[in-house]
């Protein structure tokens, strides 16, 4: 059982999970996820990390459908800084608690603000990684808004 799954069972939130074994891989691991699990490409999600205004320690945390990329200048401005950049993978893997290709929104060891595309917002229920690669959970986007404190914003190109 992974933090996510804790956090999420603790919150009495509503959830599905969905196990996957990916048969292929390309250069898009998110859009390999959503073909393994037969769901659209919109309505997967991944979570990003982004240092902002240059601060490799100032993390912030995006999630886009896996069909999108994410706009830096879009993300920095929807996190109240001047500028955006991927944050370093260990970092981002050190903070959070989770593997690349398995963080989750929820349940990460550190809280940090998150802002999530609001074409989450056309979907009842979204799916993000449940915390670890081969494992995906869905949700109702609001209960992500409501239990994290999560805006929403145009941060995909």
């Amino acid at each position: 059982m992974t933090p996510a799954i804790v956090y999420l069972k603790k919150q009495k939130v509503a959830y599905t999970l969905h196990e996957y074994v990916l048969t292929h891989s390309s250069d898009n691991y998110g859009q390999d996820v959503a073909d393994a699990l037969n769901v659209s490409h919109e309505r997967l999600f991944k979570t990003l990390l982004v240092s902002l205004n240059g601060d490799p320690k100032q993390l912030a945390v995006c999630i886009i459908p896996v069909s999108a990329t994410l706009n830096l200048k879009a993300a920095a401005a929807a996190h109240g800084a001047k500028k955006a950049q991927m944050a370093d993978p260990a970092l981002a893997e050190k903070i959070t608690g989770y593997v690349v290709g398995g963080i989750s929104p929820f349940g990460q060891k550190k809280r940090l603000p998150m802002v999530i595309d609001d074409s989450a917002l056309y979907f009842e229920q979204i799916l993000t990684s449940a915390g670890k690669r081969g494992l995906q959970i869905e949700f109702a986007p609001q209960d992500l808004i409501r239990l994290l404190g999560v805006k929403s914003h145009t941060i995909r190109s």
